[in-house]
């Protein structure tokens, strides 16, 4: 039986596919060095397509040592070509290329999506100037793939999260195809066949029309995705003027700089204002934080007590401040604000430091978030437009109840001139670190996970995406943090988030261990808070783990913390604050008995026995 070598092309040192190094290497091998290299490719494909932050990982080092590979083939081959110094040069260069992909991995999966846009952009623009030769179906052809690949060009400049996924998924995809015709042509070379090669036939009336079919269904699959990103990616709302400060911050903490009504999405029966006042950092540095302070709008002109509200999770970026979304109540999931403008009390609902106004928001920062609420309280008490009693009772949930146990815990020793008469926390965020270590194991955990590494990145120095992050997973955080939670694209997040969290973490080191573990322990409400506290939890909560918050509380509660607890069984992280939760009325009589000044009534041995 006659084996026959396969046949190569000769390659020239302006050749642009510098990735293709392995079906270089393989051209000439014998046909059992085929079958293996097919075999492997096969397994190898299907595996990253279901792992795509590995392959992501896996795809630059594949680039990296695929430039190394055709550096060096250019270097052995220069004395053979017409411009040896020219292949030296080039050879060089592809070697420091490929280097720099491998030392600097993260930076080059960060730049594949714009790199990717701009191969396809001109790849379009180049395949649609040639429409002026070849058959007729060649160049209806030319032009409409032309036209798919600049759409899909300027898609990936919008996606750049998504496009990295698709790119990986390609990539194991191409590497299956690969192997598949790789072992396709070791067979046919073990029987002694050469694979066709019909390069130079005419076209069947077959073969145009399935190149045509295929161009047509590249530019509704172009316009399907484009389509989808006008109905997903709309305008995000932006920070006005009213976001920034008329001057230099010299002021006290809790000053009220500017004031305005406010109606997008208060009840006919409210009258609102959006607040812009000062705040300071968890390391004292003075801030901005915004606000909206809400009121019935009938009733005694006397003095009302108030709610302060750390609402929650609404997003990281700027632009996910709850006053400058299109439901700025019901985003950050405030309950019963009918209940609360019946009961006669008034609504102030701070956005938090970084959310509106100008620099990071303190995502699970305690005492930034902490210090927003408290100053919150200090700028409304300051209005002309409204009067307030001066007590007040702070309610948060999820990322708000962590702020809000920080504002109680700091509420002595930052604000003591203001009269706290309670503090409810529901389903809050206590324990950082038993958070971050549950993010794996909840659906789309990744999305929070994104919105913690951001800012815990932005406020402390000493934790670094280099030290945290897998270089594959840079551009998926930073793309995940700037989308809302009430935002038809976070859409794309959560399939993101789904596609990574079943591959690997977005960490490639502890969370939990170093400065950010460190850090994170910080960051967790140990201090005593003298008002009566009040925290409420689901029993059926999937973010916030009901074991994980009563082994805090049993934690606060040996440490001499008086409080109340309530477990509501059946109730997952949104069902407990949602109508018809039956921590509703507890929490509106508690508040009520707060503002009447009745005697607290701790449960820490029920909390205790919970556990």
């Amino acid at each position: 039986m006659q084996h026959s070598e396969p046949q190569i092309l000769p390659e020239t040192p302006l050749r642009a596919d510098r990735t293709r190094a392995l079906p270089r290497l393989v051209a000439r091998a014998p046909w059992w060095v085929l079958l293996l290299v097919g075999l492997a490719c096969v397994v190898f494909g299907a595996l990253i397509i279901l792992r795509p932050l590995s392959s992501l990982a896996t795809l630059g080092v594949y680039v990296g040592l695929s430039f190394i590979v055709s550096g060096l083939a250019d270097l052995l081959t220069a004395g053979r070509d017409a411009t040896p110094r020219l292949t030296r040069l080039l050879g060089s260069a592809w070697i420091a290329a490929g280097l720099i992909v491998l030392v600097w991995l993260g930076l080059a999966i960060d730049v594949l999506p714009v790199f990717l846009a701009v191969v396809l952009i001109a790849t379009g623009v180049v395949s649609t100037a040639g429409v002026m030769r070849g058959s007729a179906d060649q160049r209806a052809a030319a032009l409409l793939f032309g036209l798919a690949d600049i759409a899909f060009g300027v898609l990936a400049l919008f996606w750049p999260d998504v496009t990295l996924l698709v790119v990986a998924v390609l990539f194991g995809a191409r590497t299956v195809i690969f192997g598949t015709a790789t072992i396709w042509s070791a067979v046919l070379i073990w029987f002694g066949e050469r694979p066709a090669d019909d390069a130079g036939a005419t076209p069947s009336l077959l073969r145009r029309w399935a190149r045509l079919g295929g161009a047509i269904g590249a530019v509704i699959l172009a316009l399907g995705a484009s389509a989808l990103t006008w109905t997903i990616q709309p305008g995000a709302a932006h920070s006005d003027a009213f976001y920034t400060a008329p001057g230099e911050l010299s002021g006290e903490p809790g000053e009220l700089l500017r004031v305005e009504p406010f109606e997008r999405g208060i009840p006919d029966s409210a009258v609102a204002w959006r607040i812009l006042y000062t705040t300071t950092t968890d390391t004292g540095a003075p801030t901005l934080a915004s606000g909206i302070v809400l009121t019935s709008a009938t009733g005694t002109d006397a003095p009302r007590d108030a709610i302060a509200w750390a609402h929650g999770t609404t997003g990281y970026a700027t632009h996910c401040a709850p006053s400058l979304l299109a439901d700025p109540i019901g985003a950050g999931a405030l309950p019963a604000l009918e209940q609360i403008l019946d009961a006669g009390w008034s609504l102030i609902a701070t956005d938090y430091a970084g959310l509106g106004t100008a620099g990071a928001q303190p995502y699970l920062v305690g005492g930034g978030e902490g210090r927003s609420v408290l100053d919150s309280v200090r700028a409304a008490s300051q209005m002309e437009e409204i009067a307030l009693s001066g007590r007040t009772t702070i309610w948060g949930h999820s990322q708000g109840g962590h702020a809000s146990l920080w504002a109680g815990q700091l509420a002595e020793s930052y604000a003591p001139e203001l009269d706290i008469a309670g503090v409810a926390a529901l389903a809050p965020a206590s324990d950082t670190i038993g958070l971050v270590n549950h993010l794996p194991s909840v659906t789309g955990g990744s999305v929070f996970a994104s919105f913690v590494a951001e800012a815990y990145f932005a406020h402390y120095p000493d934790v670094t995406r280099v030290e945290y992050l897998e270089p594959s997973a840079r551009t998926l955080v930073r793309e995940m943090s700037t989308r809302c939670l009430s935002a038809p694209g976070v859409l794309v997040s959560v399939l993101a988030a789904l596609s990574i969290d079943q591959d690997m973490s977005i960490f490639r080191s502890d969370p939990t261990q170093g400065a950010l573990g460190e850090r994170l322990r910080a960051n967790t409400p140990r201090g005593d808070i003298r008002s009566p506290l009040f925290v409420g939890q689901g029993g059926a909560d999937p973010l916030v783990d009901p074991a994980m918050q009563r082994a805090y509380l049993a934690e606060r509660c040996a440490s001499g913390q008086e409080l109340e607890y309530r477990e509501y069984a059946g109730l997952d992280h949104m069902g407990i604050v949602g109508p018809g939760s039956p921590l509703i009325g507890d929490l509106l009589s508690w508040t009520q008995d707060r503002f009447s000044g009745e005697p607290a009534t701790p449960n820490c041995a029920e909390a205790e026995a919970a556990r």
